[in-house]
């Protein structure tokens, strides 16, 4: 009797702080800006692309602290390895391009197991009004509640760097604050800073902001916060902000920039080897 009532009492515990943490949550100022006509129209629809995987990409399941499932594409390193890479999507879903992009990643990294979390619960938007209401609607409880499943699916003993674009880079950060001290590093595309210095505060690892300077949303002004409210927490951000728009990085933009894509990847991949090695 007594071990059920302990066992009932620690499962209320776990419940009630997962509510608690959850309901303090907000949405950034990415996603409330996401329905908005201009922001929206900075977006051209994506280029049509089919993704084959090359190196046995899969599609897999697992549980989030809020009784539901969630989705994500894995793609498991050849050699038994407990370094991953978690890979967050742009505003347009977990599409086909994430997949590749997480594939050009694994390439490049080796031995290391890399996972591109489905934030939209099998949603992908084709056209900008579509992606804007799909981030805009985006609960943050249920991104955390991913996120958190993502953790419990790759274990305590993972050492975790992570990476996203747009939407995304706003949630490679979020994702690092709450790896805690599983997390050893963290690049942002062009992503919504975390404001609130007491949450930077946790962070275990350094981060590297990869901006888009000519861009009017995640402006020079908001990265300049970003790198003062870094430093006033104690913490190390590299920022490089590129003369490109915002999405410059995606090859399924129209305006998609070559030169500066590739100079940010080599940034980024350089970054995470070190930090993944």
């Amino acid at each position: 009797m007594k071990k059920l009532f302990f066992t009932l009492a620690l499962t209320t515990l776990s419940y009630f702080g997962f509510s608690q943490s959850c309901c303090s949550l907000k949405k950034d100022d990415m996603q409330l800006m996401a329905s908005t006509k201009e922001f929206q129209a900075a977006h051209l629809s994506p280029l049509p692309y089919t993704h084959v995987s090359t190196v046995g990409g899969t599609m897999i399941e697992f549980k989030t602290p809020d009784d539901k499932t969630a989705n994500a594409y894995l793609i498991k390193s050849v050699k038994a390895s407990n370094k991953y890479l978690f890979v967050y999507q742009e505003w347009w879903g977990l599409n086909d391009y994430i997949k590749k992009q997480a594939e050009v990643f694994y390439g490049d990294l080796k031995d290391v197991n890399v996972i591109a979390i489905d934030m939209y619960d099998g949603k992908v938007a084709t056209d900008p009004k579509e992606a804007g209401a799909l981030m805009s609607g985006a609960d943050p409880k249920r991104l955390q509640a991913i996120i958190k499943g993502a953790l419990a699916y790759v274990g305590p003993k993972a050492k975790i760097a992570s990476v996203g674009w747009c939407f995304g880079g706003g949630l490679s950060l979020q994702s690092a604050i709450l790896e805690g001290k599983q997390a050893v590093g963290c690049v942002m595309y062009y992503g919504m800073p975390e404001k609130d210095v007491e949450k930077l505060k946790t962070l275990k690892c350094d981060v590297l902001g990869l901006f888009a300077g000519r861009e009017q949303w995640i402006s020079k002004a908001v990265v300049e916060q970003f790198e003062k409210d870094m430093a006033t927490a104690g913490k190390t951000v590299k920022v490089k902000s590129f003369d490109a728009e915002h999405a410059f990085a995606n090859p399924s933009n129209p305006k998609f920039d070559r030169e500066a894509s590739e100079e940010a990847y080599s940034l980024a991949i350089t970054y995470l080897k070190e930090k993944l090695k």
